[in-house]
């Protein structure tokens, strides 16, 4: 047994001299693979570093350098992966993977994903930040579930108290167009008796998207010199949804009945000043006080390969009765539109849409201007029009597409009688490029013909987006616009279409709890209808410019919402029969808006303050605007809320206007109290009782 020891010694060297040869063998089967991972600037730590169907590999230090070993031979393909940039590849030979020198570039956002906001305000949920939805509409301040009343809380917009229509930026109420699902409506508005504002149309709840435009549009709108409001309708319903609603001045009931692939939604509603007129004190002298019924259906469907088709009717009674000096004013108003749009894929990345829609509207007024006067108006509109929109790559998208307004009117108000009929076919194309991964150009260009005339509009979009929170773009473009009716009458059909030319600058930031935006504009006019000795011509023109601003913050409290809306407009005309260059009497100087929303509990406290400097007449400059608004939501139940406001508290008696005789313009009251109660009689939330 005294060998045990030296045999046991010599198979441990041998072992360790095996185990040594083998680790010298494994050293020099590997190669040490090093280098460095940067954007170009700055050094890009944790990069994932590895060889392609392998586990060898390595992050990167704080530094951007790496250094990993491998057993593999000849030609591996290394990769690179560090979020946010484009993946690094190279196929190489591993011996050759030495100190290289790695440079990421950053990964381009795909241009469908690409949403130029400037001088647009989108209304809904857009990229997780919360802006105005269908329930903020009816609960804004003094918007008394009117989308009309709530845009005007929006910088840009004017306030012009006599009529409450969309006023934007310099512009006349008719410069600003409405567009249902890309189709044009003809008059968006009810109609009122003389200084009476009027509401929008449509119900909030009716669409899923709103997307006011001040300017600065692409080439698929026409015939707008201002501002554009396109509203897409909701997407088709998965459930049937029954809802009522009841205030002191308008009664609803409205629902949806879903089918596999389709759905059908109706909405009727009836509104009455009557009862509202005798509980509460008012300036004019109504003999037949103001009511208007209306009715709306839907019908959606959605077909296997991606197509949907959307139907919408509506239509408006309304009729009003009043005595004013002598007069015994009579107005009644039938309002009917109409649309049918069909949207599907029909290639890779090709979409076709196409659509028809039909607006009529007549009006018939006794005593409108003087005892025993009769007017009697008709308007009529069909608009046909056909798109064809395509995602070429991740760098560019087009569409292009053409379209025609028919137009058709009559009036008979003596001593003006006429009938009017012409056509605006207009072509468009449009080209959205991604020329550096975070500049965007969009390039359109919009023709129309009128009669034998045409008018070509370029227009351009520069934008800078650095990331998800900045956005900078610099907008220019020409906008056209048809006189109205009777002004194509009276000279004949023979003047031209009116121009104006946009320049804005949009800057805005957009972070967690917080939304900035400042713009700077300048629009030019041209070719203005004016009447300068009895007859209409076409030489009018003005310039409109100015700065816009809007905040909207949720950071003091996440209970709390504040929002700043200013506009600066310095605006000058010589149209119409004005006979020098002149401030328009719609335009005021300043807007400001201050309103904040808190919630507690199952309660949404919301106050504003609105304020416009005088606008200017012939006859001296109204005194500034003043209103402050409060209202009052409170959840009842899942299925009921309870809304209340109560416009201008401090009960300011505001001049709107002069008329000719310098008498102020005021409204028919001081205040308005509303309070409306919602209900659903389906399973769903009282908030989702969205008639549609």
């Amino acid at each position: 047994m005294k060998n045990v020891p030296y045999i046991c010694g010599m198979k441990q060297k041998f072992a360790h001299i095996i185990i040594g040869l083998l680790w010298a063998c494994n050293l020099a089967a590997q190669t040490t693979v090093t280098g460095t991972v940067t954007d170009g600037r700055t050094p890009l730590p944790a990069a994932n570093v590895f060889i392609v169907g392998t586990i060898d590999g390595c992050l990167t230090d704080t530094l951007g350098r790496f250094s990993f070993m491998t057993t593999q031979t000849g030609d591996v393909t290394l990769k690179v992966t560090y979020m946010g940039y484009d993946d690094y590849t190279r196929t190489a030979p591993v011996s050759t993977l030495k100190d290289i020198d790695v440079r990421m570039q950053e990964r381009a956002t795909a241009i469908s994903e690409v949403v130029v906001t400037a001088s647009t305000y989108s209304f809904g949920k857009s990229d997780g930040f919360k802006t105005m939805d269908a329930l903020d509409v009816v609960m804004s301040g003094n918007s008394c579930g009117d989308v009309v009343a709530a845009l005007q809380s929006l910088p840009g917009t004017q306030k012009v108290g006599e009529d409450g229509k969309l006023y934007v930026r310099g512009g006349e109420s008719d410069e600003c167009q409405t567009f249902v699902n890309g189709m044009h409506v003809l008059v968006p508005y009810s109609t009122n008796t003389e200084n009476t504002a009027v509401r929008g149309r449509f119900s909030p709840f009716l669409f899923k998207g709103i997307n006011f435009t001040l300017g600065g549009y692409n080439g698929e709108y026409g015939q707008a010199l201002s501002a554009v409001l396109p509203m897409e309708t909701t997407d088709m319903a998965t459930s049937d949804k029954l809802g009522v609603s009841a205030s002191l001045v308008d009664w609803n009931i409205g629902g949806t009945k879903a089918f596999t692939n389709s759905a059908l939604s109706f909405n009727a509603t009836y509104t009455s000043m009557a009862l509202y007129d005798r509980l509460f004190t008012q300036r004019q002298d109504f003999t037949r006080p103001y009511r208007k019924l209306s009715g709306e259906a839907q019908y959606k469907k959605e077909y296997t390969r991606g197509g949907v088709l959307k139907s919408y009717v509506g239509y408006d009674l309304t009729s009003v009765g009043l005595h004013e000096d002598d007069r015994h004013l009579s107005l009644k108003e039938h309002n009917i539109y109409a649309n049918l749009t069909y949207k599907a894929p029909i290639a890779r990345g090709t979409t076709l849409f196409a659509g028809i829609a039909n607006s009529s509207v007549w009006n018939h007024i006794d005593d409108a201007v003087s005892a025993g006067d009769h007017y009697r108006n008709h308007r009529n509109e069909i608009h046909l029009k056909t798109e064809l929109r395509k995602v070429v790559n991740d760098r560019l998208k087009v569409s292009t597409g053409i379209e025609d307004y028919l137009r058709h009117s009559t009036l008979d108000f003596m001593p003006y009688q006429y009938t009017l009929d012409y056509n605006i076919f207009g072509a468009h194309t449009d080209a959205q490029l991604r020329v550096m991964p975070k500049v965007f150009v969009n390039l359109s260009a919009r023709a129309e013909l009128m009669r034998t005339r045409w008018q070509l509009m370029p227009r351009a979009t520069l934008s800078y987006i650095p990331n998800k929170q900045w956005q900078v773009s610099l907008v220019a473009g020409r906008y056209s616009q048809t006189p109205n009716d009777d002004q194509l009458a009276q000279s004949n059909n023979t003047l031209p279409q009116s121009t104006a030319n946009h320049v804005i600058l949009s800057m805005q930031y957009k972070g967690a709890s917080s939304l900035l935006r400042i713009e700077p504009y300048l629009k030019r006019y041209r070719h203005l209808p004016r009447i300068p000795q009895g007859e209409w011509l076409a030489d009018g023109y003005g310039t409109s410019r100015g700065v816009d601003v809007f905040v909207e913050d949720h950071s003091i409290s996440p209970r709390l919402v504040t929002t700043l809306a200013y506009s600066l407009n310095d605006s000058e005309r010589l149209y119409q029969d004005y006979t020098e260059l002149s401030t328009p009497s719609f335009a005021s100087r300043h807007n400001l808006r201050l309103s904040a929303k808190y919630s507690i509990g199952k309660c949404i406290l919301g106050v504003s303050e609105s304020y416009a400097t005088g606008r200017h007449f012939a006859q001296g400059t109204t005194p500034h605007y003043n209103s402050v608004d409060v209202n009052l939501t409170y959840l009842l139940s899942p299925k009921v809320i309870i809304y209340t406001s109560l416009n201008n508290v401090l009960g300011r008696t505001n001049i709107h206007r002069y008329d000719a005789n310098g008498k102020g313009i005021i409204s028919n009251r001081d205040r308005f109290f509303y309070v409306t109660i919602l209900v659903s009689l389906k399973n769903n939330k009282a908030y989702d009782i969205s008639n549609f």
